[in-house]
């Protein structure tokens, strides 16, 4: 499984969210730190849910890295996130 598929499956089931959008970004960063051939190494996620409501900015983002989980999260370089209700 991709990491990119991995992303939208553990943030559609712990947020069962309204809109996800997963970008792979890695290419525009060749060249730069963290750059890994063939990809999936940055990434950009735009996620909608209800279940944000009422957090705080830093709660959402700690939220999403708990479902990502450890593992996950090692092995992304760069995890940009727009997160809201």
């Amino acid at each position: 499984m991709s990491k990119t598929s991995e992303i939208e499956a553990a943030l559609n089931d712990a947020f069962a969210p309204s809109e996800l959008e997963v970008v792979d970004d890695s290419e525009s960063h060749r060249g730069h730190g963290g750059f890994q051939e063939g990809g999936e190494s940055h990434y950009n996620v735009r996620i909608r849910s209800e279940a944000f409501k009422g957090m705080s900015r830093l709660a959402r983002h700690r939220a999403v890295h708990a479902a990502l989980g450890q593992d996950l999260i090692g092995r992304i370089h760069a995890l940009a996130l727009d997160l809201g209700e």
